[in-house]
């Protein structure tokens, strides 16, 4: 019996042992498979992206825009024309300055702060859409790797209604376009924007309810159109004549456009208005202005100066605005006796297809005038009057039509003949 107690008790102790080495086995190893941690929810910390470095911009660069026309082995109308040579003689000058050509792209880029430019270069720009610019003035470009931006009205290329044998086509521009010519927009018809025009179809002028449509087309609908042919940007403007207004800039500006320019020669800077971006145009007969431009020399702006306009009607002109003239070679005239302060001196006349004429100012009548010596061509003659009065620019301009004898010149590229086509 004795036996059989301690036998029980011997073996209660192992079982006793054996539960508290369990017991610690449980609690200091650890487990194979173990429950996982509860998840804590860290925040994304993004990637930051690097800021591109803005390219070194140097705001004290200056550019000059030269305006040309048409290339002509004869020239008729030296106020819109050029010869081959002439114009070939002045890209070889540029090389020769060591001035560079820049594109229109990479100036507006400049202008946005967004490219580096040469510290003195050229822009090159060609208007109206003659097809000269394709057969003559592109193939001089492209030898001295020039680029080019054309300003075209839209109504003046093939088949335009005022497009002519001398026009360019849209397959030409197109042709252009693919090469890297820059096309920009010159209006639809040509013609000052400031005012209602003498419609030449209906023989009257538009009313002020007929303006406004208008000239959202001339400005806007041509920029459309363009874009919708080519399929291009287009962000810069020409304004015929150089003619413009606060109202133009502010239509432009709505219609998209990021640059305006005129054809007031002067240098232009970084700090220079967009809406007002001066150009120097080339004349035949004044290849002085060539020379001057790449001297750099002069005033540095970008705007034209201010003009004030001179009602028509204040003038008594002769011929008349809107008048129907049986002579090529009119009389033409204006009074000036309305001008305060006039200065004599500042009186000049240009005539369409002319250029600037010498015309002769009567200091005691006030009027101002020029005998037409050779025949006017085309259906319709315009006149731009200008001086200085009171120490500011004072300017007017009129059209009249051409009837016997006058007839639509051929090589029209899509104004009629006899408008000036700045």
């Amino acid at each position: 019996m004795v036996k059989r107690l301690t036998i029980f008790l011997l073996l209660g102790g192992l079982a006793f042992g054996g539960c508290k080495k369990g017991s610690a086995l449980k609690k200091n190893t650890p487990l194979l498979n173990p429950s996982p941690a509860p998840s804590v929810a860290i925040a994304a910390v993004p990637t930051p992206v690097p800021t591109p470095a803005k390219p070194a911009i140097d705001q004290n660069a200056q550019v000059i825009v030269f305006g040309y026309h048409r290339f002509e082995k004869k020239v008729r109308r030296p106020d819109t024309e050029i010869m081959p040579e002439a114009f070939e003689a002045q890209m070889k000058m540029l090389q020769e300055r060591k001035i560079p050509v820049i594109g229109m792209q990479d100036f507006l880029a400049w202008k946005r702060g967004e490219k580096s430019i040469p510290t003195r270069a050229a822009i090159i720009t060609i208007d109206d859409g003659y097809k000269s610019g394709y057969e003559v003035a592109w193939p001089i470009l492209k030898k001295y790797g020039y680029p080019f931006t054309v300003f075209i009205y839209t109504e003046g290329i093939k088949p335009g209604r005022y497009s002519g044998g001398e026009s360019m086509s849209w397959e030409q521009l197109a042709e252009m376009r693919d090469a890297g010519v820059d096309i920009q927009s010159h209006t639809e018809t040509h013609q000052d924007l400031r005012k209602p025009p003498f419609d030449r179809l209906t023989k009257h002028r538009l009313s002020q309810a007929e303006y406004e449509p208008w000239l959202e087309n001339e400005v806007g609908r041509a920029k459309k159109t363009i874009e919708d042919k080519l399929g291009v940007k287009v962000d810069a403007f020409a304004v015929p004549y150089g003619y413009y207004n606060q109202h133009v800039k502010e239509v432009a500006a709505k219609a998209g456009y990021e640059a305006l320019f005129t054809v007031y020669g002067q240098k232009l800077t970084y700090g220079s208005p967009n809406d007002s971006l001066g150009r120097y145009m080339i004349e035949a007969n004044k290849p002085k202005v060539f020379t001057d431009a790449i001297s750099f020399g002069g005033a540095t702006t970008g705007g034209s100066e201010p003009v004030e306009g001179v009602p028509t009607a204040s003038l008594q002109a002769q011929p008349a605005d809107g008048a129907i003239v049986n002579e090529k070679t009119p009389l033409i005239q204006a009074n000036l006796g309305g001008l305060a302060t006039l200065d004599a001196g500042s009186v000049q006349l240009r005539v369409s297809g002319l250029g600037l004429v010498p015309s002769k100012f009567d200091p005691q009548t006030k009027i101002v005038s020029y005998q037409v010596t050779q025949p006017l061509h085309g259906d319709s003659c315009t006149v731009i009057l200008t001086a200085k009065s009171g120490g500011k620019k004072v300017e007017a301009h009129w059209s009249f039509t051409l009837k016997e004898g006058a007839v639509r010149a051929k090589d029209a590229p899509g104004l009629p003949s006899g408008s000036p086509k700045k």
